[in-house]
């Protein structure tokens, strides 16, 4: 029988291990019991805390976008401007712990599962609806093309998670944040910055 007090525990310890094995394998070809030995504990503990694969993956999934909701809000705690606020929402996009090889393998799992699960498309609109309206709402003061460059940077980033699955050599995460604040720039007709200057 489960002990009293270590069910939060032993499903942190589930969901950070149905993480990394997603990321070593690369699919959802994962079985509870691989996931249950990483996480240190039996499969039927695993399938009494959450009942299956399906399950388990979901909590990770909920769990990945709760860690990127915090980095958001970190960052948007720091900033005073609008500009500043979409630069602290790009930089969450790309933080380090998202781009955690583990991480990045379980988003690409996440939208393939999302084709055939209602409850994963239910997570990945969710996600996809904060950022749009986070990025819709700093772009207001800036410009009356909100909605389309917020699709335009939506895009960029989770264009960014594929090639980073794609290319043999990982992208360059601050590189990479400062392609899309370029076009925002640019969008936003100011132009991109070379050498200090516009």
């Amino acid at each position: 029988m489960p002990k009293i007090g270590m069910e939060p525990i032993r499903r942190k310890a589930l969901i950070n291990a149905t993480i990394g094995e997603v990321g070593r394998v690369g699919s959802l070809d994962v079985t509870v019991g691989q996931i249950a030995k990483r996480a240190g504990m039996s499969s039927g503990l695993a399938h009494h805390y959450f009942g299956g694969k399906d399950q388990i993956f979901l909590a990770a999934m909920r769990e990945i976008l709760t860690r990127f909701g915090a980095q958001v809000r970190s960052e948007l705690k720091r900033a005073q401007t609008p500009m500043q606020r979409l630069n602290g929402i790009v930089a969450a996009s790309f933080h380090a712990e998202n781009f955690a090889p583990e991480v990045v393998a379980a988003w690409l799992t996440f939208y393939v599962q999302a084709q055939n699960s209602s409850e994963a498309r239910r997570l990945l609109r969710v996600y996809a609806r904060r950022l749009h309206s986070n990025l819709v709402f700093n772009l207001r003061p800036l410009t009356d093309r909100a909605d389309h460059i917020a699709q335009g940077m939506a895009s960029i980033i989770d264009g960014f998670y594929l090639r980073h699955a794609l290319q043999d050599a990982v992208p360059d995460r601050a590189a990479m944040q400062a392609l899309v604040m370029e076009y925002l720039e640019l969008q936003l007709g100011n132009g991109p910055r070379q050498n200090g200057m516009r």
